[in-house]
């Protein structure tokens, strides 16, 4: 383990919609460092959930950073939308895009910071060219779309090998708990989403000083 300041991210997908704007407040005052927000459009992954309309609304109950992970086709039509809507961070996955480069670039002529992200089967031979136009890139560790699955620890390769490549954040997400938490830190990961293993726990606090290890 590394002395450096792993950031947290808990992913709002877990959070109580119902309570959204609360839960926001309470992540932000346990000490989050982002907010991770998935957004998933039925096609590229199986599920549905929130658009730009939701990210404006929740961008006036906190000033965290907005990490907005666009689990969508052709993300590059989507980009003004949410840019607008407040997002900080807009990662989108190369799986999905035609033209990576030219979203890159659509995403920093708004100012915002850009991340791109890779499924566990997509090789990190798939982002030559783009790493150093990049700011993050997130490796899933689990298959997108789909909740509940378990961390694959066979991920861990890929981070190292991308922590020689690439300066910027790493960031990992799906399946992390307080221990799977560490091995993706000791692999290299910088920024850790968390669904469940912060919303599902009775001190968001606790659980977001428990996964920086």
């Amino acid at each position: 383990m590394s002395d450096k300041k792993i950031l947290i991210a808990p992913s709002i997908l877990s959070a109580d919609f119902g309570r959204l704007a609360e839960e926001v407040k309470a992540i932000d005052s346990a000490g989050a460092d982002w907010v991770h927000i998935d957004v998933m459009d039925g096609k590229f992954v199986p599920n549905i959930t929130i658009g730009p309309l939701v990210v404006r609304a929740v961008r006036q109950t906190t000033k965290l950073i907005f990490d907005v992970h666009l689990m969508i086709d052709d993300p590059g039509q989507y980009v003004e939308e949410f840019a607008d809507a407040g997002s900080d961070f807009i990662t989108f996955h190369v799986e999905a895009c035609k033209d990576p480069a030219g979203t890159i670039a659509k995403i920093r002529s708004k100012g915002k910071k850009a991340g791109v992200s890779i499924k566990p089967g997509t090789d990190l031979s798939s982002l030559d060219g783009l790493l150093d136009k990049v700011d993050m890139v997130l490796v899933m560790t689990v298959e997108p779309g789909f909740a509940g699955q378990s961390f694959m620890r066979d991920m861990m390769p890929k981070i190292e090998q991308l922590k020689k490549e690439f300066n910027g954040y790493v960031q990992v997400d799906g399946g992390i708990t307080k221990d799977t938490a560490k091995e993706a830190i000791t692999a290299g990961a910088d920024v850790l989403v968390a669904g469940t293993a912060v919303f599902g726990k009775e001190s968001y606090a606790e659980a977001i000083k428990g996964l920086r290890g």
